[in-house]
């Protein structure tokens, strides 16, 4: 496990803490959602990228890469 500090104004933390946002739980599903839709975002930039003709093998394989990582993360996500 890795513990954090960090430094927030005084009424954001207050707001926080009275809705539950600042327990280990709630900031772990915040920052796991937020890396789920940071892949979905950067697997959207790749299409948008990539030529729409044609699928390359380099842009299947980055996708591919994409979608591996996401379960992965998912499968990780669902062990814990």
């Amino acid at each position: 496990m890795t513990t954090l500090q960090i430094e927030l104004p005084d009424d954001l933390a207050q707001k926080a803490a009275s809705t539950g946002l600042l327990s280990a739980e709630a900031i772990e599903a915040m920052l796991r959602e937020q890396l789920r839709r940071n892949a979905g975002e950067a697997l959207e930039s790749m299409w948008r990228r990539s030529p729409q003709e044609e699928l390359t093998p380099e842009t299947e394989q980055e996708i591919t890469q994409e979608v591996r990582k996401v379960r992965a993360e998912r499968r990780l996500r669902a062990a814990s």
